[in-house]
Order: C-alpha cells, then structure tokens, then sequence
C-alpha cells in the first residue's frame, strides 16, 4: 500500500506573504519527510486571467524548487496558459477528455466527485489521473452545504480495491480526524485551513507525525 500524502489547497487571497508560507509549509513538508507534500492547488476565484497569472508565478516556482505538483482549480484555460502540472475539475468544468486534448499526455488531472461511485467511474473512464471524494467532514472551502451527501471512509476503501486510479479525500481534514481516511487507503488528503489557517509549519508537521508516525 502506498503511503498517503499531503496534497495542499491554496486559501482565496494567496497575496501578501502567502509566497512565503508556501514556501515554509514546503520546506517543513520535506524536512519531516520528503515526499509528505506532493501536490499544490491554486484556488483563487473572480479575478481575471492577468492577474491570476501575476500571483500564480511565484508560487509556481517555490513549487518547481520542492519538486512539488502545481495544479490549478476550475480552469483548464488558466492551468494552460500557466503552463501548469495540471487542472482539477469540478462536476461544471469539462469534461478530463477535453481537458487533455488541451493540456497533453504529461498533465494531472483530476475530478471532484462528492460521495458518488459512479461520477468516479465514468472520470475514470474519461481518463482522470486521479479522483477526490468529499466533504468528509464540515469544510469553509469545498462544503455544498449541509444537504449535500457526505461519503463515509468506507468509500475510499472499496475504490482503492476496485481501481488504480489514486484517490484523494477533501473537506474539513485536520491531523486529528484524518486517520481513518489514511487507513480506508486514501492516497491523498487535500487541506487547506488546516494548514493555512494557523502556523503552516505546526500544521504540516502534526500532519507528519499522524501520517508517518
């Protein structure tokens, strides 16, 4: 079984000091551990291409430095123009068909896919490199309120046993609830204000010590 890694999901407003941050929350990821932060989502909303471009650059090159995938959000026009490691859909973006054609062989993509079994198997058949399930828990960032179904670790357990295709799990993570997703087989475990919303270094390595003992 492979071990599970950190995949870490960008606050709304990464200006000001974020650069910095990411960088430190990088660096601790590789100090307790290498290979504990792989990949990094760009998630910024209602600002235009230009200026997404502009915050986007430094974070794409402390990422390029940690060895550490940069993946943008929602748009596969974006992620293209940033010449980025990849695109993560949500059920509105397109389909990982197009997104392909698009971006080419070598780039991740992956497709949100709430509680659903089957919107995974068909982004799988479309040709997603990867799936995420959530919210497992309550979340600021990717909660669809609270009528939306929640999936039970029970879910990343019989994808893992079905299919190659990794899986991630999202929402409300924290070092402290996320050890029954790492044992269910997660590959990834997506988080943002776990690690953003206080000390980005505590935070990566309580995560660290959950997930590598």
């Amino acid at each position: 079984m492979t071990q599970t890694q950190l995949y870490l999901i960008s606050p709304l407003d990464v200006g000001g000091d974020f650069p910095a941050r990411l960088e430190r929350a990088l660096a601790a990821g590789a100090r307790r551990h290498g290979d504990l932060v792989t990949a990094f989502q760009f998630r910024v909303k209602g600002i235009d291409s230009h200026e997404a471009a502009r915050l986007a650059a430094p974070l794409q090159a402390i990422c390029a430095a940690h060895d550490v995938a940069f993946i943008v959000n929602d748009s596969v026009a974006l992620a293209k123009r940033l010449k980025a490691d990849g695109v993560h859909l949500g059920q509105d973006d397109g389909s990982p068909k197009d997104a392909r054609v698009e971006l080419g062989r070598e780039a991740q993509i992956g497709v949100t896919c709430h509680a659903s079994r089957h919107l995974a198997m068909e982004a799988g058949e479309a040709g997603a490199d990867y799936v995420a399930f959530g919210a497992f828990f309550p979340s600021s960032t990717k909660d669809k309120g609270a009528d939306a179904e929640r999936p039970l670790p029970e879910l990343l357990q019989w994808w893992t046993q079905l299919f190659e295709i990794p899986c991630v799990a999202i929402g409300g993570i924290t070092p402290d609830n996320c050890t029954p997703l790492i044992e269910a087989g997660a590959d990834f475990l997506a988080v943002s204000h776990a690690v953003w919303g206080g000390d980005e270094v505590a935070a990566i390595e309580a995560f660290a010590k959950v997930m590598r003992g």
